[in-house]
């Protein structure tokens, strides 16, 4: 199972841990930048600005790429959960339409089933998320089974085993969105870019007088924030930008008024 090694780490700590790394970077590229000046006088290199530029701008570049990346897969998710709560709100419609036992115990899977997705959603377990909903599926294809070899086929029972496959597709590229995140290779490249422009900033700051620039604190806090809702975006069941399950909570409480 595919997990980034930054969803690992719980929001608080990731906005901490990242604000010290920014504010580290541009203390020890300032030192270093006194330390040039101190030693030989103050640096009129015109490269130097053009330098630290488009490195930030190569920063902003890969920061707007991963998040318009976590973006777009959050809006997916949303899509996802959408056509999840259709495919189930459909096969328990077309389970009226099928002989007993079945529909009873078609009914009352499919509840469960839906039941089970909400406690996920708090929970936030994707070892659950994926092992509990499979087992449903499997009682849920048993009564498929055993509906079609009680009887003939109809148009009725494959309407129903059309939405029984529906819900098991949507359930499947759900579990591969969540073992998917933004790929840590992806993370890595942007901390430690990160990491090079702030020492830039810190070193220029450093060279062209002995105070630290007023606009560096206020500079690590955007960079932070920015990294977090990136981190934010690609958690879709923590964190504040959540998705929102009233669709599925819509589908529970008519399941519940049509038993």
């Amino acid at each position: 199972m595919s997990i980034s090694w930054v969803n690992s780490i719980p929001l608080p700590v990731l906005a901490i841990a990242t604000l010290l790394i920014v504010l580290v970077s541009l203390e020890l590229g300032f030192r270093v930048g006194r330390w040039r000046r101190e030693r030989s006088g103050t640096e009129h290199d015109s490269t130097l600005g053009g330098v630290v530029g488009a490195t930030l701008g190569l920063v902003a570049f890969l920061l707007a790429f991963t998040f318009g990346m976590a973006a777009s897969r959050f809006e997916d998710r949303r899509q996802v959960l959408v056509e999840e709560v259709n495919a189930l709100d459909a096969a328990y419609l077309r389970a009226d339409l099928i002989e007993e036992p079945y529909r009873s115990n078609a009914h009352r899977i499919l509840r469960e089933y839906v039941a089970l997705r909400l406690d996920e959603a708090r929970n936030n377990d994707l070892a659950q998320d994926i092992e509990r909903p499979e087992q449903l599926q499997k009682e849920l294809w048993k009564q498929v089974v055993a509906m079609n070899m009680a009887g003939p086929a109809t148009t009725t029972k494959a309407l129903f085993v059309e939405s029984v496959n529906q819900v098991i597709e949507a359930q499947a590229k759900r579990t591969d969105m969540a073992r998917h995140p933004i790929p840590s290779t992806i993370w890595l490249g942007l901390y430690l870019i990160t990491i090079v422009a702030m020492a830039k900033v810190g070193y220029q700051s450093g060279v062209s007088g002995p105070r630290r620039s007023t606009a560096m604190p206020s500079l690590a806090l955007t960079f932070t924030l920015v990294f977090v809702l990136i981190a934010d975006l690609d958690r879709p069941l923590q964190g504040l930008l959540k998705i929102s399950q009233q669709a599925m909570m819509d589908l529970q409480r008519k399941m519940a008024d049509n038993p």
